[in-house]
């Protein structure tokens, strides 16, 4: 019915606007042909013009996609009832006037900039790579003299690649997966920040750090799962595309089965508990607490003051804190959560007063010993994975660069 709908609306046209054509043509070739091609695609980071609804872009979309879509939510509502109940003609004559006009020219106009700020890389996508990106194909054409390209199968089809992708990638024979584990503050995240292209940052993809205060209040909504798992995919594809022979390494952190509120994708959870190894980081008390002191506490108050200002940032950081412990507050049992949260407002207190930050380590300190530290080591045992090397951070990384050397070496 949509589909009809917009054959419809593809035979619409309006006049050349020649400054939009001679940037098109300026910049690129006229012609670019559709592309199936998943793979360069993902690589190559592809800028995508996705026309889908609005609702179906929040459920799931690829890295470098933008929505401009052809249909709003509404749109896409009052459509598909009126098709229900009146049938398809009577569908297609309400689409015709609802977009149309100047809603149809502002459309067409965000179309034109997405396409002149990329002229030689970008795609239209939809679902199916149906109808809605061949009719925004059309009246991108009708403008502008230049056929846009777009993405064949559309976002169903690269969706597809990339779940078969992630399989193959962490399939036998393809590269090893190494664990990075240590405790809670040993600097795990940045050990794997520092390994470059070897190192999936499984927390950023899912915009979580992956504890009670794991929020990012710049974006503290997480992705949707489909996204998620579509950014891991990408980055072990990416990843793999350094290793063109068996034998390389990838690592990830040691993470649970959910990070916030999205799951692991099955076939990484389940080969993350057969890894080929661990490497686990081990840092002595003080060294943890300075990292969680400088992530949860200065760097993270500063991320809230500079987003909100620095009074209203200092409130919302505190509140922040707070919210993060309560969640706790059954495995700590109340009374010991009561005990904590008087020290974190102690801690805050005298932070806003004198800038110093060394109270906040009693409750971190307390956190470590009496709740994280338990739950890794039970974990640890549990795993059953052989360890292949211990030391702190710095040892570990240097550990991980030697290996890639060595791999580099039988490679040439």
């Amino acid at each position: 019915m949509i589909m009809s709908l917009l054959a419809s609306l593809a035979l619409l046209n309006i006049a050349v606007r020649p400054r939009v054509a001679a940037a098109l043509s300026s910049t690129g070739p006229a012609f670019r042909p559709d592309t199936s091609d998943y793979r360069a695609l993902i690589l190559s980071s592809a800028p995508l013009l996705d026309v889908r609804a609005p609702v179906e872009f929040l459920q799931g979309s690829l890295p470098g996609s933008i929505n401009c879509p052809i249909l709003t939510d509404s749109e896409r509502h009052l459509v598909g009832t009126c098709y229900k109940e009146n049938g398809q003609e009577a569908a297609i004559a309400m689409g015709n006037e609802l977009v149309c006009g100047s809603s149809r020219a502002s459309r067409l106009e965000s179309w034109k900039t997405f396409c002149c700020d990329n002229p030689t890389e970008g795609y239209l996508c939809c679902f199916r790579g149906g109808l809605r990106s061949t009719t925004a194909q059309s009246w991108i054409e009708g403008e502008t003299g230049t056929r846009y390209p777009l993405v064949k199968g559309g976002f169903k089809a690269v969706r597809r690649f990339l779940i078969d992708e992630l399989e193959r990638s962490l399939a036998p024979g393809s590269a090893e997966l190494v664990v990075i584990g240590g405790r809670t503050g040993s600097g795990k995240t940045l050990a794997i920040q520092a390994l470059g292209g070897g190192g999936i940052d499984l927390e950023g993809l899912a915009r979580h750090r992956g504890s009670t205060f794991g929020r990012i209040p710049e974006d503290p909504e997480q992705p949707s799962q489909v996204a998620f798992e579509n950014g891991v995919s990408i980055a072990f594809l990416r990843a793999l595309a350094e290793y063109p022979s068996p034998g390389g390494r990838v690592y990830v952190e040691d993470e649970g089965g959910r990070i916030g509120n999205l799951q692991l994708p099955l076939p990484l959870r389940s080969r993350m508990g057969a890894a080929d190894g661990v490497a686990v980081i081990e840092e002595g008390m003080e060294s943890r607490l300075d990292v969680l002191v400088e992530d949860y506490v200065v760097e993270l108050g500063a991320r809230f003051e500079a987003l909100k200002g620095e009074e209203r940032g200092k409130e919302e950081h505190a509140a922040f804190l707070r919210e993060g412990l309560l969640r706790i507050q059954k495995k700590l049992g109340g009374t010991r959560h009561a005990e904590l949260a008087g020290t974190m407002e102690a801690a805050l207190t005298e932070q806003r007063s004198t800038g110093d930050t060394s109270l906040h380590r009693v409750w971190l300190a307390a956190l470590l010993v009496e709740y994280y530290d338990p739950m890794y080591d039970y974990q640890m045992e549990r795993g059953g994975r052989e360890v292949l090397f211990r030391g702190d951070r710095e040892g570990v990384i240097e550990w991980a660069a030697a290996a890639a050397e060595s791999l580099e070496r039988r490679t040439i």
